[in-house]
């Protein structure tokens, strides 16, 4: 696997960007993306027992599929007929008498005619709209010809337009309508463009949407849960409703629906183009940058699954506000203002939100305990920045415990550490995957990389960068021992770029620019930060996981109690004392191989520890080797040490 060093120099020079193709995906994906629940194909639908903001919602879209209904091709070629068979029998009607004609036989009327011969090729329904009272003139065929005529006319009759023409010029000048909640802004439309044409839905796409009719297409059928902050905003799940779904839909449209899983929506407030909140908030520029490397990375196994970006004004809606409310009152690390208060987000509020699958558990809300777990949960994150430095020259760059997610690939969805029967049972010589735990790297708002959107070698490639010198996160100290190592992590990063030595920590100027160069030892950073946290943190393991299949638990025996050799047998028959021996050779034979398991995993414990332990030496910033420069090198090393094997990787 190739590596891409970084230069070791006291004053960096700008890198070349590499225009070749698009490199291979390393890895597969075990599963397509679902959908965007949101999409208009999806098949969430509106329960009966709706507030009325669905109902506006619906009634929104309603509007919108009438004001696209123009005229069918089918009844314009019926139009046409008719036209045709009028002016044929303009030519037979006697000029003399023809109200006559149409008074005293209405049946033979032009129209009627023509109703009764389309009749033959249209329902009957269709020509009721037709039945309108018109004016009708009886001319000479030399009108055709450019020559005046006299034509006689039907009598207290008034000219009226017909429905035809009165259609057919509402097409040509068609009324403001509403879409489905977006709205009609076309300064605030052209001002978010950039992020709407990164949308994959046509609604969304469209333009911007009112949050509360963005929210109610869902209906109830979902449940809102908060699950973290941060200083971009803050992140919900949608779960589904399964029970509340099975009384409102029928069975194949809820497994529609269960196909899509839950999502996950980031949501941030975007910065406005002037007045209030023009001078805070996530940028447009960041905020498509970030949606590019997620459309981008998407096939990279161990990276987010992209949905859809959306775009929405006004106030949370009352499901997000009340998770909002939930949140605060239960968790101890709410920190963002309260999404109802004007002070902190006026009414007009932009905000861009980020769909995405559901990646699971957060790593700094979980509680590993067995050394198998970390070794799954750090090989699979260096995997996946070892892929991702390969395809698209990635720096992640904020590699914290929040930006990693993991869940479990068993069918109950268990994390719980894997037994000693497990152990037994794993037949992958590198020990890697037995803890089931997969990971997902997620949020790249501080994240680099290049952008190769065409097959052309000419064009270069896009650089997806966020200039972090602007985000004041190099100056802060920490008031503990895991929040010391973060923050010295970002200057050890900062070094890294900007002198080619992560120990250089001193605030030097800043250089326009830099952070778009390609410096993939910030990788190796954030993998040395990522694996002091998890063999430091780890809870006390459990003395034992033993299989309870195998054996009961040893009774434990009283101290200074006499011990009979005899005290757990019970008096049989003569006849049962062979069978009772037999027995206990089995309980004896159960607690062997019990015993053999226990030691096979201590085994194969010790082995991975040791392996651990030396990928901290790989990677301290003081003795690191020369030519360890990402992590892809380390990827590489691991699997010539036969600590990963190659279907690990590929």
């Amino acid at each position: 696997m190739p590596s891409s060093p970084a230069p070791c120099r006291s004053q960096r020079q700008p890198s070349t960007r590499r225009t070749t193709t698009q490199r291979k995906v390393y890895g597969k994906r075990k599963a397509v993306a679902a959908k965007a629940v949101f999409e208009q194909g999806s098949p969430v639908k509106a329960s009966g027992h709706v507030s009325a903001s669905v109902v506006d919602a619906t009634l929104d879209e309603v509007e919108e599929k009438l004001g696209n209904v123009a005229i069918e091709d089918k009844e314009q070629a019926l139009e046409e007929k008719r036209e045709i068979q009028l002016e044929k029998e303009e030519q037979d009607v006697l000029v003399e008498d023809p109200v006559e004609d149409l008074v005293e036989k209405p049946s033979q009327s032009p129209s009627e005619t023509v109703h009764e011969e389309a009749s033959q090729t249209a329902p009957q329904e269709s020509f009721k709209q037709y039945e309108t009272m018109v004016e009708v003139r009886v001319c000479s065929p030399r009108v055709e010809q450019g020559e005046t005529a006299d034509c006689a006319s039907v009598q207290d009759v008034e000219p009226e337009t017909s429905q035809v023409e009165r259609r057919k010029g509402r097409n040509h000048k068609p009324a403001p309508r509403r879409s489905s909640g977006c709205i009609q802004d076309e300064k605030m439309n052209a001002y978010t463009r950039i992020i709407l044409d990164e949308a994959l839905s046509p609604l969304a796409s469209q333009g911007v949407q009112k949050f509360d009719s963005w929210a109610a297409r869902a209906g109830n059928l979902f449940e809102v849960v908060k699950l973290a902050e941060g200083s971009y905003g803050e992140v919900y799940k949608l779960h589904l409703r399964e029970e509340v779904c099975k009384r409102e839909m029928s069975k194949a449209k809820l497994a529609r629906l269960k196909a899509y899983g839950d999502g996950v929506f980031k949501i941030v407030p975007l910065r406005a183009k002037s007045g209030f909140g023009s001078k805070k908030f996530t940028s447009i520029d960041e905020i498509v940058a970030e949606v590019k490397m997620l459309k981008y990375l998407d096939p990279i196994p161990g990276f987010a699954r992209f949905r859809d970006i959306h775009v929405v004004q006004g106030r949370f809606p009352e499901s997000f506000q009340q998770a909002w409310m939930h949140y605060k009152k239960t968790k101890n690390d709410c920190l963002n203002p309260n999404p109802a208060s004007k002070r902190a987000y006026p009414d007009s509020q932009l905000w861009a939100i980020v769909e995405m699958d559901d990646a699971g558990c957060e790593l700094e809300k979980f509680s590993w305990s067995s050394i198998f777990q970390i070794y799954d949960i750090f090989w699979g994150v260096a995997m996946a920045l070892a892929r991702a430095e390969e395809y698209a020259s990635f720096e992640h760059r904020d590699l914290h415990l929040g930006n990693v997610c993991i869940r479990s690939s068993r069918p109950d969805g268990s994390m719980d550490p894997p037994s000693d029967l497990d152990v037994a049972r794993f037949h992958s010589s590198s020990g890697f995957g037995l803890s089931t735990l997969e990971t997902t790297i997620i949020d790249y708002s501080l994240s680099r990389a290049e952008l190769r959107l065409t097959e052309d070698p000419d064009v270069p490639a896009e650089i997806a960068s966020s200039d972090l010198d602007k985000k004041q996160i190099f100056d802060a100290i920490g008031r503990d021992e895991d929040e010391v190592l973060l923050r010295n992590t970002y200057r050890y990063m900062r070094g890294e770029l900007y002198s080619g030595d992560p120990l250089v920590t001193e605030k030097v100027p800043a250089v326009p620019g830099i952070w778009s160069e390609y410096v993939p030892r910030t990788n190796l950073v954030w993998l040395l930060f990522l694996l002091k946290n998890l063999l430091k943190n780890r809870r006390p393991e459990a003395a034992t996981h033993q299989d309870s299949t195998l054996s009961p638990p040893r009774p434990q025996r009283k101290p200074l109690e006499a011990c009979s050799p005899n005290k757990n047998l019970s008096r049989r028959a003569p006849g049962q004392k062979k069978a009772g021996v037999q027995e206990l050779g089995k309980s004896s034979a159960k607690r062997q191989v019990t015993d053999d398991l226990h030691i096979q995993a201590n085994l194969l414990k010790n082995i991975l520890e040791d392996r651990l332990s030396a990928v901290l030496d790989l990677l301290d910033l003081e003795n690191r080797p020369e030519d360890m420069c990402c992590a892809a090198d380390l990827v590489a090393y691991a699997i010539d040490s036969q600590w990963l094997t190659e279907s690990d990787f590929f």
